[in-house]
């Protein structure tokens, strides 16, 4: 196993943009000053260099999701997990990704006037997603816990407020597609996310945390439009018969 008190800060950042995250934490630039091993770096910012090397191997150790059958999920189950796993997620990058966004647009906004584009367009749908999280854990995810409770205990879930539960998953597809849609125009204006021959480590980490977080933002759509909404759907027509 690699020894990471030894390891150059910006080969790590270039092979797994995920450490950026622990050393953005720590203050320790891996950009303009990444050809200094992980211990040197900890040496002048004071800073447990044991410390930092235990969380990037834990970053290291994150496999990503494959394999799971979540047809097999029961609605309140799956819907914990969108929550849990995927909110959550974009509740944690999106100040991250502003962050890098606007330093990328600071020093390469001039040379590259597409990156002000791309900063706008994700700051519109970090608004948006905001909105429509909340609205999901307040209000849709709420009655889909409800109705499969019911289910269960072989009783019917009270009715909503907002009438059928195709009220809300009209909204939430058609929120989604317009998220896909601004995504599509940021994919477009990175040049599919291909870095520059000028650009920098923070270039390429912002990129990739945008791919990432355009990967993520498809396997949560997929998880609501395909399998969570039907499931819900299907389950307040049982229980209305």
């Amino acid at each position: 196993m690699q020894d990471l008190h030894t390891a150059i800060v910006g080969q790590l950042v270039s092979d797994n943009y995920r450490t950026a995250a622990v050393f953005s934490k720590y203050k320790i630039d891996f950009c303009c000053n990444g050809n200094r091993t992980v211990e040197e770096a900890c040496a002048q910012k004071k800073v447990d260099a044991g410390l930092v090397a235990g969380e990037l191997s834990a970053v290291l150790a994150i496999q990503p999701e494959t394999g799971t059958d979540y047809n097999t999920w029961q609605p309140d189950t799956l819907a914990d997990h969108i929550v849990n796993r995927h909110h959550s997620y974009v509740a944690t990058q999106i100040p991250a990704l502003q962050a890098y966004l606007h330093k990328l647009s600071s020093v390469h906004g001039g040379a590259h006037p597409e990156l002000l584009t791309i900063g706008r367009l994700f700051n519109e749908s970090a608004a948006e997603l905001t909105m429509h999280m909340k609205k999901e854990e307040l209000i849709l995810f709420p009655y889909i816990r409800q109705m499969t409770a019911a289910q269960e205990t072989g009783s019917k879930a009270a009715a909503p407020h907002f009438g059928a539960v195709g009220g809300p998953i009209a909204m939430m597809m058609h929120e989604h597609n317009q998220e896909g849609e601004r995504f599509r125009q940021i994919q477009a204006l990175s040049n599919d996310y291909r870095v520059p021959p000028d650009g920098c480590n923070t270039y390429r980490v912002t990129y990739a945390l945008l791919k990432e977080f355009q990967d993520d933002l498809h396997l949560h759509i997929h998880l609501e439009n395909n399998i969570l909404f039907p499931k819900a759907a299907d389950l307040e027509g049982r229980q209305a018969s």
